[in-house]
This record gives C-alpha cells, structure tokens and sequence, in this order.
C-alpha cells in the first residue's frame, strides 16, 4: 500500500490538513470579487450564463459598487480571525470569471492583495478557456513571489452535460488548460459538479479516473442545485427531475473518493448557498452535518480516499 498523505482516520486529504503542511499553521480564504464578468454572460459565448449559475446564491451582491478588493481583503481577514482563529490568510479571486481582463488589469488586481499583512497566497477562480499563454505567464510570474492556486471550473468531464449545462467549453480545453499549468508548476485545482440528469451514477465514479489523469492538485465537488433566478430554476419547474437526496449523495461520495487519487487535496464535498437563494434540495443547508456524515461511511467501511487505488482494484 502506498504512503497516504493524511491519516487514514482522517478518511480523505483535508483542505486544512494540506495548508498546515504548507504553512505550519491555520490558513483561512477570504473570498472576493474583483468585479469580472464571464463569457456566457457579457455576449462573447451567450447572455444567460452557465444553467445552473447565480453567483450571487455564493459571493456578495453586485447592487452596489462594489469595494476595492484590498479593502474586501482587509474586512475579510478581520472577521476571520474572530470567527475561524486564522493567523495567515489566502486572498480568493472567487467570484464569476477571475482571469478575464486585460493583462494589465489582473496584475495590478493580484498584486494589490499581496502587501496586506499576514496574507500569504493567491487563490485564483476561472474557467479553462480563459487562461492564455500571456495569462500564464503572469501566473508564473506571480507563483515566484507567492504562493499562488489556479481553479478551474471543469464542471463535468463528460462533453454532452457540458453542452446540457451552457458552460461553452468541452472537456478537452479543461485538460490541455491543466497540463499547461501544471506544466509550470503551479498548483491546480478544479471544480466539478455531481448530479447533472446527463449523467448516470456509474458515469459519475468513472470520472474519478479521469480527474486522476489529469494531474490535479485539488479537487471541490460540488452537488447539482437549483438556486434561485438561474436558467435552471426555470427550467426545473416546467420540467423537473431527480436531484441527489441526502443518503443518496453521501453514499456517492463515499464510493468516489475511494477511487480518487489520494493525493488529491479536497477542497469541498458538497454545495452550499446563501440563505433564501437555494430552491431545492434544502438538505444540503446542513453542511456540517453532512460532512461528518461521508467521514462516518467511510469508517464504518474502513476505507478511505484511494482505497480502490491502494489495494489494486
């Protein structure tokens, strides 16, 4: 069996577990938005951006103007150091599509954050197809002075759920965007979304060899949800379908994290949204819970993340 980079009571490689390794103490992400739109939302690929979006069900409400990302960081790291006990802090570029812009407009956006005190990385949120050569040059430049993650939103590895979806891009742009990053060296993680009435359950755990091809760093799974004022919600309520119930999604999960890679770092394992925004299911309100839920199954089976992979299966 292959050295774990958790402890196997711990059941899969924690997101916190992995910052205290890289950083030898508690880090916390303060999330922010620089303002960027997206292309399936300003016209470039549509209007009505990707199905099952309202980024305001997550980030903060655009009806005002919005503050300067340094000032969101500043705000942000004083209410995490009451509310979380954090001492070091990831700036998180979250909200919508964060590397579209003009070089010139993301550097001075992602050096802004990098003379706030106690902050000691970049997190970056974005879509495959909008990272370029000159973007990733950028990136490298920055993974020198920094500590620096790239996220992209892959959504599906499967070409018809992302047609489905309205997300504008195939799967083959999220694998060569990730082996060009990787390339440089600079952490990659990705973002995937369970659930899609496109995809049938086996499918969904073949996507884990899949995602363990690519290379990734870190993974966050997300459950398909409906949140309020997205193309989605329109849809399921002309024409709804089935959605993961709780035992359902936590017995999912169970099975394909023993088939991730284990050195896939996990970010998330289930969705959430801001009160009053999530339509349907509302289970996943109860987060916590739920986590400890997957943690649980996993005991009672005594496996863990990669234990197909470990014991030759």
């Amino acid at each position: 069996m292959s050295v774990l980079p958790f402890p196997v009571e711990d059941r899969y490689y924690r997101f916190s577990q992995y910052l205290r390794q890289q950083f030898g103490e508690r880090v916390y992400r303060v999330s922010l938005d620089a303002g960027f739109s997206c292309p399936t939302r300003d016209g470039h690929l549509g209007t009505g951006g990707c199905l099952y979006c309202n980024n305001r069900s997550f980030s903060r409400d655009r009806a005002n103007n919005l503050t300067p990302v340094k000032t969101q960081l500043i705000q942000g790291i004083e209410i995490a150091r009451k509310q979380h006990k954090a001492d070091k802090f990831l700036a998180y570029f979250q909200a919508y599509t964060n590397t579209y812009g003009s070089i010139k407009e993301l550097e001075r956006l992602y050096r802004s954050v990098l003379d706030v005190p106690d902050v000691v990385g970049i997190l970056i949120g974005t879509r495959p197809d909008c990272v370029d050569d000159n973007i990733l040059a950028l990136l490298n430049d920055l993974q020198r002075e920094t500590y620096l993650s790239v996220e992209y939103g892959i959504e599906s590895v499967y070409d018809k759920t992302l047609e489905w979806a309205r997300r504008g891009h195939t799967f083959k742009t999220s694998r060569q965007t990730i082996d060009k990053t990787k390339n440089l060296g600079i952490h990659v993680g990705g973002h995937i979304i369970f659930g899609f009435p496109t995809e049938s359950r086996s499918e969904i755990l073949d996507s884990a060899s899949v995602l363990n091809e690519t290379g990734l760093d870190a993974l966050k799974i997300h459950h398909l949800h409906v949140v309020k004022k997205s193309t989605l919600a329109d849809l399921y309520q002309k024409t709804p379908f089935p959605l993961y119930n709780e035992a359902d999604w936590i017995v999912l999960i169970s099975d394909f994290l023993e088939r991730l890679n284990p050195n896939i770092v996990i970010q998330r394992l289930v969705g959430d949204a801001k009160p009053g925004t999530l339509i349907t299911p509302q289970w996943t309100m109860k987060k916590t819970q739920i986590l400890q839920k997957i943690h649980s199954e996993l005991e009672r089976r005594q496996t863990y993340q990669g234990y197909f992979l470990n014991i030759g299966i």
